[in-house]
């Protein structure tokens, strides 16, 4: 602890370089992007939605396929977000070392964090788009309050992107990141609201998952999905943006140690 830096970090303009040039290597990758974006959440909604839907008829007054549309909406940035700021991220930390070579230039780890934090967020939104898409091709879209729903995505992938970046400064190698799928990203898939309702766990369940930010996500997204107000939007939206923010200087921190800058 006594080797870290805790200086608060510096946002400026250069995040947006990181950012963009992280673009420009994804363009390349953009046909198999957009395929596994739209293809993926089409089978999850066919498959449980309409086959699973059958049998489950009504969920939380809406239908099954409703409810987990707008529930998968908001899960997909956790899991997009999760996936580049851990794999992604680390491939060019240590494989590639293209930190080393941007280092070089007039830009700080501050900046190359926080352009990977809103990389994350901007995959985290392609994703959701792609999924409300779909969903409004089934006809579970409740009207234009539903695009409303993509701000709170990108503020999820923001939070699940800057929580990735602290395990990647913390990782030796890509099997460390199964720790951060199976504790704690599959307990949020399976317990924040996606697949049925909260209020169906135990009561103890249901408290612990209040402090999970995937629950908070989902809160937001599925009425504005739906078309149904809002409960308690400031809170929801307040703890999504204190854990990006505080996520974000632990990550600045713990990156700072590991380049020895």
């Amino acid at each position: 602890m006594a080797n870290l830096d805790w200086r608060l970090p510096r946002i400026r303009r250069g995040a947006l370089a990181v950012w963009r040039r992280n673009v420009m290597v994804w363009r390349r990758l953009l046909g198999p992007a957009i395929l596994m974006n739209f293809g993926e959440p089409l089978i999850y909604l066919l498959g449980f939605g309409l086959g699973l839907g059958v049998f489950v008829g009504q969920v939380a007054d809406m239908p099954y396929l409703a409810f987990l549309a707008s529930g998968i909406v908001a899960s997909s940035a956790m899991t997009t977000a999760s996936f580049e700021g851990m794999y992604s991220v680390f491939t060019r930390m240590v494989p590639q070392r293209t930190y080393e070579a941007i280092l070089a230039t007039p830009l700080e780890i501050d900046d190359i964090l926080a352009g990977e934090m809103l990389w994350c967020a901007s995959k985290g939104l392609l994703s959701g788009t792609a999924i409300l898409l779909v969903a409004a091709g089934l006809g579970v879209v409740g009207g234009w309050s539903a695009l409303l729903a993509l701000p709170v995505v990108f503020l999820a992938g923001l939070t699940f992107g800057g929580m990735a970046l602290i395990m990647t400064a913390l990782a030796k190698n890509y099997d460390f990141f199964s720790y951060y799928f199976i504790l704690l990203v599959t307990p949020m898939l399976m317990l924040c609201g996606v697949f049925f309702p909260g209020d169906s766990l135990p009561g103890w369940l249901q408290t612990t998952v209040q402090f999970l930010p995937l629950t908070h996500a989902v809160e937001l997204v599925r009425p504005l999905v739906i078309g149904a107000p809002v409960e308690q939007a400031w809170l929801h939206l307040t703890v999504l943006a204190a854990y990006a923010a505080l996520a974000y200087y632990l990550a600045v921190v713990l990156v700072r140690r590991r380049l020895v800058v």
